[in-house]
């Protein structure tokens, strides 16, 4: 079954060069995360409209194959050295949720 991993920036960049090393990350392991992990980018930061809550400043969805395939991507050694300058640029919610 489907699973989604949601990215929520709760608030303005803080370190933009921290942010375009995150991306450069990204970027560089593209085809790795495409062909292991099956990532498909459903929404990357587009207009938002929020109906409860505080509105998120960006949001970003992908969608995996199974929980298990976005948990190997998420927990990878090259997801985890880019999510290490993720962490010094923004605040983010991350979620996983599986579909039905």
């Amino acid at each position: 079954m489907p699973a989604y991993m949601i990215f929520s920036r709760e608030g303005p960049i803080t370190d933009q060069a921290e942010m375009d090393a995150y991306a450069g990350g990204n970027r560089a392991h593209g085809a790795l995360y495409a062909d292991k992990y099956k990532i498909k980018p459903l929404a990357f930061y587009g207009p938002t409209e929020t109906f409860e809550g505080d509105a998120p400043d960006g949001v970003v969805l992908l969608e995996f194959p199974t929980a298990d395939d976005a948990r190997g991507w998420y927990n990878s050694p090259e997801y985890q050295a880019a999510m290490a300058h993720r962490l010094k640029g923004a605040t983010y919610r991350v979620t996983l949720v599986e579909g039905v």
